[in-house]
Order: C-alpha cells, then structure tokens, then sequence
C-alpha cells in the first residue's frame, strides 16, 4: 500500500514495530472511552498482537488501514482504519484513534481523515464513508463535522457508559459531497 503524504502527517502501512505505541492507548480508558465497546475489557498483548499481524499481512479484503504518522520520521501517532469495505455498494465505515495524548487537538485527525477521504474516493472508487460517533465525543463530532461528515440519524440512548445511556450518531459522507467541497475550497 503506498504511503499517503500530506502538510504534517503521512498515512502508512502498520509495522510490527508499533506495537509499544499501540500497547501504550490500548488499555488507557482516557483513549479509549470514545471507542468501539470492544475497548472496555482489557486487551492482553496477545489480543494487540493478533490485530497488528493481521494488519501487517493486509489479508482483509474488507478492512484496510493506516499508521497516522509524523511526516518526517514517520513515527507513529495513531490508525485510521475503513472498515466493512462494501465493494459492490462502494462504501466503508470509517475508524480512528489519535493514540498519543500529546498529539490531541491538534488538527492531526482532521488531516488523516482528509487524506483517508482523498484515498477512499479517488484511489479506491467509494461513494461513500460513514462512521457512527458518541454523543458526548464532542471533540470528535466537531472533527467529523469540519471533514465534511453530515448528521444522518441517531441510534437514541443506545450506548450505556459510566451508569449513563448515550445517543450513537451516525455520519456519512459522499463523494460528491466530498467533491463539491474541495471544489469550493480551491475557489477561495
């Protein structure tokens, strides 16, 4: 898979290598408290290992993904992922993880998931990505939201964390939507 290049960060392919970084978030509840419910039970380093081989060998023809990296040392930040490539409908859902607390807020997921859209439209032929997101994951749901990613529905009250139901919110993109906003963006 070819590396993804943009302004801070490259897109990569996973090494056997990032398993410390990917040990470091995988069971710190800061991290994964706005992830899948997969994360809410501790993950043994067989269970981090079996994921990192699976990703280095690339054998899933419905799921691909990416180390987010710094551009110039290529050293690891966190994944973005699609997941449940549909390659007869052309779509895919969307994951990602900022791993390293000191790179939060810093504008490194909006430009991953740019570059991800960019590759997902163009290299890979989808119409569309979407992604569900948790109703308290403000910061998240403000990311998806400057990407382009449109409010589709809610799965109310369908998520219990921390003795609390929470909405699930689903979000989709086009790609002519995708489009239409980098048209307008080359304008200004």
């Amino acid at each position: 898979m070819a590396y993804l290049h943009g302004e801070r960060i490259t897109l990569r392919d996973y090494r056997l290598d990032d398993m410390p970084h990917i040990r470091q978030w995988v069971n710190d509840a800061e991290i994964t408290g706005t992830l899948h419910d997969l994360f809410q039970y501790p993950q043994t380093v067989h269970d981090t290992e079996s994921y990192l081989n699976m990703m280095v060998e690339n054998k899933s023809a419905d799921n691909k993904g990416f180390v987010i990296s710094f551009k110039d040392s290529l050293d690891y930040i966190g994944q973005i992922d699609l997941h449940r490539i549909d390659w007869k409908n052309r779509s895919a859902s969307l994951g990602i993880v900022i791993g390293r607390k000191d790179c939060l807020d810093q504008g490194y997921g909006s430009e991953a998931i740019g570059l991800l859209q960019r590759f997902a439209f163009h290299s890979m032929n989808l119409n569309r990505l979407d992604l569900d997101v948790y109703e308290f994951n403000l910061r998240a749901y403000r990311c998806y939201l400057k990407c382009g990613f449109l409010e589709e529905g809610r799965r109310r009250k369908s998520l219990f964390r921390e003795g609390k139901y929470w909405d699930v919110i689903q979000m989709s993109i086009l790609r002519e939507e995708w489009e239409q906003r980098k048209r307008a963006s080359s304008k200004t």
